[in-house]
Parts: C-alpha cells; sequence; structure tokens
C-alpha cells in the first residue's frame, strides 16, 4: 500500500519531466544555433579565469603556467598594489569613471530627450549620426586630434590665446587641466551612442501617454518630466550598472594615446591601466598585472552586486538579477 502511494506520488512529477525533456528535444534547433556564441563564451570569457591563477606564482615561461611556483608569501604580487603609485592610480581611476558616468549619464539623456523634440525627419537623421560618429573613432586618432589643439607651439587653443593676447598654457605640462580635458572626450566620444540606446527607449514609449497628456494641458516640458524620464529610469540604471561594472577599468587608449603617457600629468591621469602597463613594460612581471587585474576583477563584482541591491531598492524591474 505505501509502495503504490509513493509510485502514485512521484508519477506526475516524473511525467511532467519527461514532457520537458521532449519538448526541449522538439526545439533542438535553438540549441544548436546558440552553440557557436556559448563556445565563444567559453573560450573567451570563462577559459581564461584559468589564468588568474598567475596572480599568486612567480611565473616562469619555460615553466609554464601549472609548473611555475608559487608566491612565498601567497599573496606577494598584491603588494605592488600598496605603493603610492598605485593608489594614485586607484584613485584616479576611480573618481574619473565616476566623474565619466555622473555627467556622461546627464550629457547623453540631455541629448536623447533633445532628439526625441526634433520633427524635422531629415534634420533628426543627420544630427544623431553626427552625434554617433565619434564613437568609431580610433582613440589614436582622436590623440593626434588632441596634441594639434593642446600643444604649446602650435596648438590651436593656444594659437587663439596667443591672438586674444593671453598667456600660451603648457597643458602637457599642466596637469590639473586633464580631468575637464578627458572627461569632455569622453563625453563626446560616447555620449552619441549612449542617447541613441536612451532614445529608442522613448520611441517604445506608447504614444497613448502623450497624447493623453496633451489633453490634460500638459506642456512639452511636462511631458519629459512626467512621462519620458520616468520611462527612461529603467534603462538608466541597467546602464549605469553596467559602467559600474567596469569602474575599475580604464580606457587604456584614452588616457594613453590623449595623454601621450607625459609624466607630468600621472598625478591626474595615471589610471590602473597605465600602471601596470608601465609596470609590464619595465618589469616583465607577469604575475604582478595578472594580480592587479584580479584585483580589479573582484572590486568591480562587489560594486555591481551593491549597485544592484540598490537599483533593486529604487526599482525592481530596473535591477539585473
Amino acid at each position: 500500500m505505501t509502495n503504490t502511494a509513493s509510485e502514485t506520488a512521484r508519477s506526475p512529477r516524473g511525467t511532467g519531466a519527461r514532457r520537458s525533456f521532449i519538448q526541449a528535444l522538439s526545439s533542438w534547433q535553438l540549441y544548436v544555433m546558440a552553440l557557436p556564441t556559448m563556445a565563444l563564451l567559453f573560450v573567451f570569457s570563462y577559459w581564461p579565469m584559468f589564468g588568474a591563477v598567475l596572480a599568486f606564482k612567480r611565473y616562469r615561461v619555460r615553466d609554464g603556467i601549472l609548473g611555475s611556483a608559487w608566491m612565498n608569501p601567497l599573496l606577494r604580487n598584491f603588494q605592488a598594489l600598496g605603493s603610492a603609485d598605485a593608489r594614485q592610480a586607484i584613485r584616479n581611476t576611480l573618481f574619473l569613471n565616476f566623474m565619466f558616468i555622473i555627467v556622461g549619464t546627464a550629457f547623453a539623456l540631455t541629448l536623447a530627450l533633445m532628439f526625441n523634440e526634433v520633427r524635422h525627419k531629415t534634420y533628426k537623421k543627420i544630427t544623431q549620426s553626427l552625434s554617433f560618429l565619434p564613437y568609431f573613432i580610433s582613440t589614436v586618432v582622436i590623440g593626434i586630434f588632441a596634441s594639434g589643439m593642446l600643444n604649446y607651439e602650435n596648438g590651436s587653443i593656444n594659437g587663439m590665446l596667443a591672438a586674444l593676447g593671453r598667456e600660451k598654457i603648457g597643458f602637457f605640462m599642466e596637469a590639473q587641466y586633464w580631468p575637464l580635458i578627458l572627461l569632455i572626450v569622453t563625453i563626446w566620444k560616447g555620449a552619441g551612442y549612449s542617447s541613441v540606446v536612451y532614445l529608442a527607449t522613448i520611441a517604445g514609449v506608447d504614444a497613448e501617454l502623450y497624447e493623453a497628456a496633451k489633453i490634460d494641458g500638459a506642456s512639452r516640458w511636462g511631458e519629459m518630466w512626467h512621462i519620458s524620464l520616468p520611462m527612461l529610469r529603467p534603462t538608466v540604471i541597467v546602464l549605469t550598472l553596467l559602467a559600474i561594472g567596469r569602474i575599475m577599468n580604464a580606457d587604456f587608449g584614452l588616457f594613453y594615446n590623449v595623454t601621450q603617457d607625459m609624466p607630468t600629468l600621472y598625478s591626474t591621469t595615471d589610471v590602473i591601466d597605465t600602471h601596470v602597463y608601465r609596470l609590464l613594460r619595465k618589469r616583465g612581471d607577469i604575475g604582478i598585472s595578472t594580480a592587479v587585474g584580479l584585483f580589479q576583477s573582484t572590486i568591480s563584482f562587489v560594486l555591481v552586486l551593491i549597485s544592484n541591491y540598490a537599483a533593486r531598492k529604487i526599482d525592481d524591474s530596473a535591477a539585473l538579477f
């Protein structure tokens, strides 16, 4: 009697499992299509994680990853993060990236709302294309542009200052100007791309909401404030969370090419990526580079968890997980 009852209780559950398995087999084409993506994700995202073990080893090429000796003490490679230059690079990375996220998001939102108010289709397409174009320009080219504008002898900005009877500025010798310069370059390069993402979100808003607002006598500003911005909030939160996940990683090309790696600018422009590059170039120590990369990833992961928790408190539907 007991065995019969237990078999009866297990029967529906087993039948449901078999049904789910059969349904999965019936859509096997979708799984086959996903295989290349899954393989690339594994090869380029998960398999390299094995290399994190180098952060705890004294790596030698002839011994390989597995054959290289462990550090003694084990965390010796992480001691490079305690130097004054490393602490300065960490502060600069956090400060500059936080500034880029806050100001860049505000600027991209403003640009998207402005584009949404443009009614002339041809003009709208032209302005969107022009704002999106800098995203595809290499930082090497941007570095050449910056040099042509900021050069002390024949830069265009110093040329205008001289024409106005003002004293020239040695931009590549004065570190205090560069947080603002890098902010302007970052916004110019990336705001157009982000604004297109926000504009696509606005395009998906139900038009009846705007029509109802007009009937109620809302102005264009009222429509933006009470409809467009609230609808954009989930997208803003998701993109901000993704940006926070990369907050310990700076754009190496931007900080290396635009500043031309000038030692006089390190106090405000040296970030973790450029600092590690110089360590690797001078010492050739892969273990230290791996340790710093592992440190970056760990801090970014913790920041994403904290930010996602805060986002869930603000808007549960906007959280990543």
